[in-house]
């Protein structure tokens, strides 16, 4: 569930300037940049996605309210590596859709079809908050298209089993005064999408999350905006899983402990799935 729009807006605005000794280093717009952009005819709209870098696919998909952008702190480390596909997810950032109705399997669906017109059969799928809920349903919908899936800050459900109550009361009265307003913009549609979508999905079933095939890392803050036993329920549901709990963190942890992230991820997409048996737990 992503708290972009109340909680986190200010960390995922602020980066870095970086500098030589000889003249200014000219920085990538991400999200905004021609070079890498393109748009593609997806169900019944354009959406917006930019590549960087080659080799193996790496799709990447940013959470609720957000866009491309918030993924500046690991597109540079990831396309040196990848091939780095990242879009504007359905209603968000430059990937306009003007329908009344918005929900996770239809963005799932989206990220399926991407990858089919780019012609990429298989990917290795990043996903954050939101995003990570769409990497779930990916895994599950359409499992030949993902061959690897790290999520971090992800839920199941939308209430307080998944969300800690104090999160929760700011996120519920904001909720109930966007359902009594009476819509007037497209700004203001978008906007009741976006929150009807954070309060009243997603709802995986357990059931659901057992049928994902592909390796995967669930990550989580231990002082995540998601209870770190709810990331414990999904990474204990997912039957090739591997549990990664960053200490003194919060939701943000792509950008927070960026370094750590963009490395461990790394190494978990490069290596075989480990199984355990026997005395290798002792190892």
């Amino acid at each position: 569930m992503k708290y972009s729009l109340l909680l986190v807006t200010v960390l995922l605005l602020t980066s870095a300037t970086g500098f030589s000794q000889a003249a200014p280093v000219k920085k990538i717009r991400y999200g905004n940049n021609p070079t890498a952009g393109k748009y593609y005819d997806i169900r019944g709209f354009k959406m917006y996605c930019e590549v960087y870098g080659e080799g193996e696919p790496l799709l990447i998909i940013h959470g609720n309210g957000g866009d491309i952008s918030n993924f500046k702190e690991n597109i540079p480390y990831f396309s040196q590596h990848y091939k780095t596909i990242i879009a504007d997810s359905r209603v968000h950032g430059k990937s306009t859709d003007n329908g009344d109705s918005l929900s996770y399997e239809m963005m799932a669906d989206d990220y399926a079809a991407l990858l089919s017109a780019m012609k990429v059969e298989s990917a290795n799928v990043i996903g954050w908050s939101d995003g990570g809920i769409n990497g779930l349903l990916l895994a599950m919908r359409y499992p030949e298209k993902v061959k690897k899936l790290a999520i971090t800050g992800a839920n199941l459900q939308p209430d307080t089993n998944a969300v800690y109550p104090e999160v929760w009361d700011l996120v519920k009265p904001i909720y109930q005064r966007l359902q009594q307003k009476a819509i007037k913009t497209q700004a203001e549609k978008t906007e009741w999408k976006l929150m009807r979508l954070l309060v009243e999905q997603p709802n995986i079933s357990l059931v659901s999350l057992r049928t994902i095939q592909c390796p995967t890392l669930v990550i989580g803050g231990d002082h995540d905006v998601i209870k770190e036993e709810h990331t414990m329920l999904i990474y204990k549901n997912i039957p090739k899983a591997y549990l990664w709990i960053l200490p003194n963190s919060g939701h943000s942890t792509p950008i927070i402990y960026k370094d750590a992230f963009n490395t461990t991820v790394d190494q978990f997409l490069k290596e075989p799935y480990r199984v355990f048996k026997g005395t290798d737990r002792f190892n």
